[in-house]
């Protein structure tokens, strides 16, 4: 079966949202989490740590350059995400359509190409 990710990006408006109901949110994540370990789905779920605790490194130059976060010109920030075995891309949409998320947040689906997707350099 195909892979899909479901990538959460929050702005800080959405972001200050669900931290306002902590609590509520991770109880209703982990019965969300639940409900797709029961279905024999997930792969793999797991949130970032807040931006300002992480950095960029930019290859524009001639060598990288590493910049701290917080990311000022970043509108939307990658929150964390899950990993679902699904059928289809339509399973991995409906399955996003119930992840618990902050109003004003998104969801991204993206299908994880398999190994034999991956062009092969020949030795």
């Amino acid at each position: 079966m195909p892979k899909y990710l479901l990538i959460m990006r929050g702005t800080d408006e959405s972001n200050a949202a669900m931290m306002a109901n902590i609590d509520e949110m991770m109880a209703t994540t982990r019965r969300f989490i639940e409900e797709m370990v029961k279905a024999g789905i997930l792969l793999a779920a797991e949130g970032l740590d807040d931006p300002g605790q992480g950095v960029v490194v930019d290859f524009s130059g001639e060598a990288p350059v590493v910049t701290d976060g917080p990311y000022g010109e970043t509108k939307e920030l990658f929150g964390g995400f899950f990993l679902l075995d699904v059928a289809s891309k339509q399973e991995a949409v409906e399955w996003a359509k119930r992840v618990p998320a902050a109003p004003g947040s998104k969801i991204e689906v993206r299908r994880v190409p398999g190994s034999d997707e991956v062009p092969q350099v020949d030795k």
